[in-house]
């Protein structure tokens, strides 16, 4: 009897197990449905046009890209190569440098040139300014040598200190008088050897030969002249044009 009894209560408890396992898994298979409304949603005809900005574009294409763009890549890749740098970025930031360094050296050889126009006499002419009125007006008396007076434009260069330019009116003076004896043909486009090829009095061609040679080299050479090497220079001219005169 007892035996009956726990058989039967051992097969309502697996009764009862199998029913509450059953209803586990039916709970876990149930499937949640949605039943939210859908909107429906369309793309607008103009999505090509309204997307169509540079800041779109996603992809470079490098024949589009500038030539100094090019250039700059072009010289990262080389130094980055040759120099063995493992890395892009540092590879085109010494291609900056580089290009920046060059750039300097540019502008620094622009200045320099600006600044040696400016400093030099015979430079003025680049800025529209007149070049040397001086010289200018020595143009004119080339063709009117009879007619100027070399000692006053000597003094007055003397007493401006412009040397050079009085050394020039020396040699002028020297040509009106080479011209009034008879010993030259005076002509703007004739060099100094041609005068001295006509020059027939040996005395006078030595002493004009070493007063060309002075004039040369302070004139044309931009020798710059102190008093005292204006005092010999001007000692010279005044020998040869004394022995003229």
């Amino acid at each position: 009897m007892n035996v009956n009894r726990v058989f039967t209560s051992i097969i309502f408890s697996l009764m009862s197990f199998n029913a509450s396992l059953a209803s586990t898994f039916a709970i876990k298979d149930s499937l949640l449905v949605d039943t939210a409304l859908v909107e429906q949603k369309a793309f607008p005809k103009d999505l090509n046009k309204q997307y169509s900005g540079a800041e779109y574009v996603y992809e470079i294409d490098k024949n589009t890209t500038g030539w100094f763009t090019r250039f700059k890549e072009w010289l990262s890749q080389k130094l980055k190569s040759f120099f063995d740098i493992r890395s892009d970025a540092d590879a085109a930031e010494w291609a900056d440098i580089l290009l920046y360094t060059f750039y300097a050296i540019i502008f620094i050889g622009v200045v320099f040139i600006i600044v040696k126009l400016i400093m030099n006499k015979e430079g003025r002419w680049v800025f529209g300014r007149s070049s040397d009125r001086k010289i200018l007006s020595v143009k004119d008396i080339e063709n009117n040598l009879q007619t100027t007076d070399f000692n006053a434009l000597i003094n007055d260069a003397v007493k401006k200190n412009e040397f050079r330019l009085a050394v020039r009116f020396y040699y002028l003076w020297t040509l009106k008088l080479l011209a009034a004896k008879g010993l030259i043909i005076y002509d703007v486009e004739k060099t100094n050897t041609d005068y001295l090829t006509e020059i027939k009095n040996a005395p006078v061609k030595n002493q004009f030969e070493y007063a060309a040679y002075l004039y040369n080299y302070i004139w044309y050479g931009e020798f710059p002249v102190d008093d005292t090497g204006f005092a010999i220079a001007a000692k010279k001219f005044k020998t040869l044009i004394n022995s003229l005169s």
